[in-house]
């Protein structure tokens, strides 16, 4: 017996010594912030966050891949306590929420693909692309519903998924299963800068539309009586709902589907309509805005672009200032459209409607004359948007005049017409622009007192040798940098290879009508790979300089003044609302550190997509005109066109074949129906 003891006491000892020498043989080091983490999160497993478990999202938060409030299953404190563990603040984080991005469903489909014992979208997908007749369109198998964690989805009458916006945790699951990129998640801030894609579903108006305007969508709500849900969809996109309903060129109604048939749906009036609807009952509808990130904008320019980067801005959850030179906000809007088609009372209507997200406007305040640059960072604004107009705007509000030199940049037409054939100028110089007689400019600006100019264009010279004027061509300007109120030098990146070279300079001279729009950062605002290699640019008060993204993104819109760009004011309200737009999503995303670069596959006027060429069995329906007063030309604050009346706008909004991206609206299968629902009662 003893034997035993001593037997089983040895086997004990020596396992016990084998189980220490693995234990350090074997050790794993466990970061401590990660079982913390990991023991703050919930334990639900649920996979919301992306990962497979609280254990991989606790490590992929420790790695930054993963945000201290992802965890969707979990509440404020959650988030709170982990971002205490890793020693960072959060800001409230802004919902998510699941978005179909399909209109028409499979059993509306023309064509029907069957997928016997394939109950998958991803399975599906996989057998010739998953086509109906729509190559986007979804397949409407339910994955998306199987997927969700938290039963938020289910498959609507129309073979479409249904999201329950209660139970939507904005998880994400449902978007990483779909094979066609149908659902998606969508906020406020995805919203504003989402440029759509070849894969979205988009109609032929909305890709006409500069500022890509849902217009179906509203048009929908004013045909099921939703005065109110129409405008909420056309402030996503417009804060001048009013105004650009009176004086919008229409390009959306060139492209409308229903002209293959008889007449395109009257969609600005339509637009006019909804609009007027909020301003007559005095009960403002403002979108939809994110929490408050704290950060602080000044916007420069009080004109329709700048108000708009003003709108978009604060609506990203950031509190901005507008500064205008003039008395009055709304610049060429408020100075050179006829009365009778725009009165001072609607544009101040919709004016008002944008200071009333929180944005502080002061009027009477020129940059470089009243304020600066450096005064604007020590009050603690961490960007600056120059939407300053061309040279339309100037002319009505200086009259004319030459404004001071901004930041270091001049306009050409500026130091042309200086009667001081020299002093104008001095240092090193470089002229941006393009043209015949780009040279000529260039000598001009050296009689004028500059000692060297560099000329940066777009195009080709040709080899020209000539005293202190350089030559740099196929190239363009895409970043400043300064100190304080002075530029100091100027990046110039050529089109063909993409390398830059910093070119030291004390003017920048812009060959065109306008200053461009220009995103100003902090350089401790700015990305550390964006700043220059000698670590110039570093000194206190130092500032970089950059182009908001381009519309169309291409090789050749990367810099300023480049093929495509607006040289004076922009051609239309509209096109500047899209350009204020941009500005704004470029300022969030350059804060936050995103890339400014759009999807590769971003919509471009000649991209290559399904699109319809005819329609049928669909009944012709006049367009309903639109009533006018000549006699308002000679009325003070009258206007010629009055508007429709509900009665009208309701038919007309009717006429709209609520398209998607090859589907639309039959209304002959609905006439036939009714028809024979009412013979069959």
């Amino acid at each position: 017996m003893y034997s035993a003891v001593i037997i089983m006491g040895g086997l004990g000892l020596i396992v016990g010594l084998g189980l220490a020498i693995a234990s350090k043989v074997f050790y794993v080091y466990v970061d401590p912030k990660i079982e913390a983490i990991d023991d703050a999160l919930p334990g639900a497993n649920c996979g919301g966050c992306g990962y497979p478990g609280c254990s991989a999202n606790a490590e992929a938060i420790v790695a930054g891949k993963s945000a201290p409030n992802s965890c969707v299953a979990a509440g404020p404190e959650v988030s709170e306590a982990i971002a205490a563990i890793l020693g960072v603040s959060i800001e409230a984080r802004e919902p998510d929420i699941a978005l179909p991005g399909c209109t028409y469903g499979v059993p509306e489909a023309d064509t029907k693909f069957l997928y016997d014992g394939v109950a998958d979208c991803r399975a599906a997908a996989a057998l010739n692309g998953g086509m109906k007749v729509c190559t986007i369109g979804c397949l409407g198998l339910g994955t998306c519903a199987r997927a969700c964690p938290f039963d938020a989805i289910t498959m609507g009458p129309q073979g479409l998924p249904v999201v329950d916006e209660k139970k939507c945790t904005g998880c994400g699951t449902c978007e990483r299963v779909c094979p066609k990129n149908i659902i998606n998640l969508s906020s406020v801030t995805r919203r504003i800068i989402k440029e759509y894609t070849t894969e979205d579903c988009t109609t032929p108006c909305q890709r006409a539309c500069p500022a890509g305007i849902n217009i179906s969508s509203y048009i929908d709500h004013i045909a099921h009586g939703d005065y109110r849900g129409a405008v909420q969809v056309i402030k996503e996109r417009n804060p001048f709902p009013t105004v650009i309903g009176r004086i919008c060129p229409r390009p959306c109604e060139d492209t409308c589907r229903r002209q293959l048939l008889d007449e395109p749906v009257a969609i600005n009036f339509l637009k006019r309509f909804a609009a007027d609807y909020e301003k007559q009952n005095g009960n403002r509808v403002q979108p939809y805005r994110a929490p408050e990130t704290g950060h602080r904008i000044a916007v420069i320019g009080g004109g329709v672009e700048g108000l708009s980067a003003a709108f978009f801005t604060a609506r990203l959850g950031h509190s901005v200032t507008v500064f205008e030179a003039g008395d009055r906000l709304g610049g060429l809007l408020r100075t050179a459209i006829a009365k009778y088609r725009l009165p001072d009372e609607i544009l101040d209507w919709d004016i008002d409607g944008v200071l009333e997200l929180g944005i502080t406007a002061k009027t009477g305040k020129t940059l470089g004359r009243d304020f600066n640059l450096s005064q604007l960072i020590e009050q603690g604004f961490e960007a600056v948007i120059l939407a300053m107009g061309g040279w339309d705007s100037r002319l009505a509000r200086t009259g004319g005049r030459p404004e001071p030199k901004i930041l270091g940049c001049r306009l050409l037409v500026d130091v042309l017409r200086q009667d001081q054939p020299s002093g104008a100028l001095d240092g090193n110089v470089v002229l941006a622009g393009e043209g015949k007689k780009i040279l000529e400019e260039a000598q001009a600006c050296l009689t004028k007192g500059a000692k060297h100019v560099t000329v940066v264009t777009c195009g080709k010279l040709g080899q020209i040798e000539q005293d202190n004027i350089e030559i740099i061509e196929q190239a363009a300007i895409t970043r400043l940098y300064g100190i304080n109120n002075e530029l100091t030098a100027v990046s110039c990146t050529k089109f063909k290879d993409g390398q830059s070279a910093r070119i030291q300079t004390d003017t920048l001279i812009l060959g065109a009508g306008r200053i461009p729009e220009l995103i100003i950062l902090p350089t401790m605002l700015t990305d550390s790979k964006d700043t220059d290699d000698e670590g110039q640019g570093q000194a206190p008060g130092s500032w970089e300089g950059f182009a908001p993204y381009k519309p169309v993104p291409s090789p050749l819109q990367n810099g300023l003044l480049v093929p495509g760009d607006v040289f004076t004011d922009f051609s239309a309200a509209i096109k500047a609302i899209a350009g204020g737009r941009r500005a704004a999503a470029s300022v969030h995303k350059a804060i936050y550190g995103i890339d400014q670069k759009p999807a590769p596959n971003v919509l471009k006027p000649d991209s290559h997509i399904q699109n319809v060429y005819h329609v049928e069995e669909v009944l012709p329906v006049a367009r309903n005109i639109m009533p006018v007063d000549p006699s308002a030309v000679y009325i003070a604050g009258s206007e010629i066109e009055k508007g429709y009346d509900e009665k009208t706008a309701l038919a007309e909004a009717k006429r709209c074949l609520q398209c998607g991206l090859i589907c639309y609206r039959r209304t002959a299968r609905e006439v036939e129906k009714e028809v024979s629902e009412n013979t069959a009662g």
